[in-house]
């Protein structure tokens, strides 16, 4: 592992390979965040435009420079599509040390979100040694909310995030 990063810089499962952002992941990160169903509940709700997307993967690298760690490109083992992101989200201001994801509409309901979040979990753990790791879903988001409850998660209360509440869960060690 680069001394510099914290965590490993490439995660892989039996699906899926986590592995840093490149410029060439924009065009295909653009149309994923471009879909108002897959952003629906991140952020403040509103979809990506082009350029908005190329900010999102500046500041993911950038969160991964500052602290050591981030969001992972979650792409498909097999052929090498991206299809979301996981990983952590701990910006200056965040409620906490975040594990989030976000999967592209077409790869719902088959399980790579669940597989992609155990896995930055286990790093979370036992490589960074976090205490405390939250995920922030919003009320209405209920495959979050199952997946949280799945992974051991108890809800702990509710916080104001980005202008509208997100229920605070808050990951077991």
């Amino acid at each position: 592992m680069d001394p510099k990063y914290l965590a490993p810089r490439v995660l892989e499962t039996d699906r899926l390979v986590l592995r840093p952002f490149t410029l060439a992941d924009h065009a295909d990160y653009a149309r994923i965040t471009s879909d108002p169903d897959v952003m629906r509940y991140m952020g403040t709700g509103i979809a990506y435009t082009p350029d908005i997307a190329w900010r999102a993967i500046a500041s993911v690298l950038g969160h991964w420079e500052l602290l050591g760690y981030g969001l992972w490109a979650v792409t498909l083992k097999e052929t090498g599509a991206l299809i979301g992101h996981a990983g952590f989200l701990d910006p200056y201001g965040w409620p906490g040390f975040e594990l989030a994801y976000m999967i592209d509409k077409p790869y719902w309901g088959q399980g790579y979100a669940q597989e992609a979040t155990r896995a930055a979990l286990k790093v979370a753990r036992e490589t960074l040694r976090k205490e405390r790791i939250i995920s922030l879903v919003r009320p209405a988001n209920e495959p979050s909310r199952k997946l949280a409850l799945r992974l051991g998660a108890v809800q702990e209360g509710t916080v104001s995030l980005m202008g509208s509440d997100a229920d605070l869960f808050v990951h077991r060690v």
